[in-house]
């Protein structure tokens, strides 16, 4: 239906991916996705004028971000965007990344990422005929509101790109949504990968009863209800929820330290529980909810996380899991995910570029995307295949 639905609008303009180094494989992963579709996808207006560079091996769009001896760098895009739809996808958490500074190497942070961003999108200089920027962990989200004198980042940040031509903001699973009012003007989509988390855990766990009287959706924190709320209610199960105690008297790397989880919902006991938030920074949270659950006799607890950012490392979850605390954690590959990560028995990884290259090809024909933000048919469709014993 999808496919019928893009072959009834022309696109755009002709597609143009610029997929920065931060995110250089989920870029070739949605590349190769869109070429196959467009190289398959039957259309007698297919060769008229309209569709002029529709189907092509690769849409990306050669570019580089080059550095000077001083740290300082210049962006490069290295063929013509003139009149090309342009879609520019980055990964701000991306530390793996490393230039030189005067002979010192330095890891990029999500400052040197945005900064790129900007220079890429100068170098465009205004000739694309429309620019979406596919930002997955929205930069600086997580300073969003004011408790004092405090800067208010994202926001500066949403202005500053819009005010340099971009028309679309895409972002995944954002903090607070309503960072948006900043630009009410302007495109801006939080996406939810709900889909991908319920098939990534159906497709290993072979035992799961989705019922409410065996399973559970857990919010670890009050400000995540959404999200669990969503889910509990698409798969027909119950939920739960805790709510941070602070010390709000002291502050510990920039937040209030947690002095307690306390749970709020029904009784847990034999019931598979699975805890569902934004993020996973340093996992503390994650893992003292998991360790609350397993105190209360869940039978099994499966942890899920659009970013998986580990920012302590795994020592603390290799730990948890031989102890019995938690069965599985899920996260996307939407952020930089480290070979050792992946190589843990535990984890579970949710591929997110099919997604993205839906969003792109159904923009670009200026189609709506509303099917694709809520996914109840397709979630529900997956747990049908699973409790008939299908393959998923």
């Amino acid at each position: 239906m999808l496919e019928q639905n893009n072959l009834a609008t022309i696109p755009v303009g002709p597609l143009g991916i610029i997929s920065l180094n931060s995110c250089e494989a989920i870029g070739k992963k949605v590349d190769a996705y869109i070429s196959a579709w467009r190289t398959d996808r039957e259309n007698e207006h297919k060769n008229t004028i309209a569709f002029a560079g529709y189907q092509k091996d690769s849409y990306l769009i050669k570019s580089k971000v080059a550095r000077f001896g001083s740290g300082e760098a210049k962006g490069t895009i290295n063929e013509s965007v003139r009149g090309k739809d342009l879609y520019i996808m980055l990964d701000v958490t991306n530390y793996s990344i490393t230039y030189s500074v005067c002979g010192h190497e330095n890891h990029m942070s999500p400052d040197d990422h945005y900064q790129d961003l900007k220079r890429v999108i100068a170098a465009a200089a205004g000739k694309g005929k429309r620019i979406t920027v596919i930002m997955p962990f929205l930069y600086e989200s997580r300073q969003h509101k004011r408790t004092g004198r405090e800067s208010l980042d994202c926001a500066l940040a949403l202005q500053e790109l819009t005010a340099m031509g971009v028309d679309n903001i895409i972002t995944f699973d954002a903090h607070d949504p309503r960072v948006q009012n900043a630009i009410p003007l302007h495109g801006f989509e939080t996406v939810q990968p709900s889909y991908q988390f319920v098939k990534g855990l159906l497709r290993h766990e072979k035992d799961l009863q989705i019922d409410s009287d065996h399973m559970m959706m857990i919010s670890p924190d009050e400000g995540g209800m959404g999200r669990a709320i969503y889910l509990a209610n698409v798969l027909g199960i119950d939920m739960g929820m805790f709510y941070k105690r602070r010390d709000y008297s002291k502050i510990v790397n920039g937040r209030n330290p947690i002095v307690a989880h306390e749970f709020l919902g029904a009784d847990v006991e034999g019931k598979d529980v699975f805890i569902i938030d934004d993020m996973i920074s340093s996992g503390e949270s994650m893992i003292d909810v998991a360790t609350q659950l397993k105190k209360r006799k869940a039978r099994k607890v499966y942890m899920a996380a659009t970013f998986g950012l580990f920012t302590d490392g795994f020592a603390k979850f290799d730990k948890a899991y031989e102890e019995g605390i938690f069965d599985r954690v899920l996260t996307t590959n939407l952020t930089y995910q480290t070979p050792e990560l992946l190589s843990k028995p535990y984890f579970i990884n949710c591929d997110m570029s099919k997604y993205i290259a839906l969003i792109i090809d159904t923009l670009n024909h200026d189609a709506s995307i509303s099917s694709l933000l809520d996914p109840v048919a397709r979630i529900q469709a997956c747990v049908d295949k699973y409790r008939n014993g299908e393959v998923i």
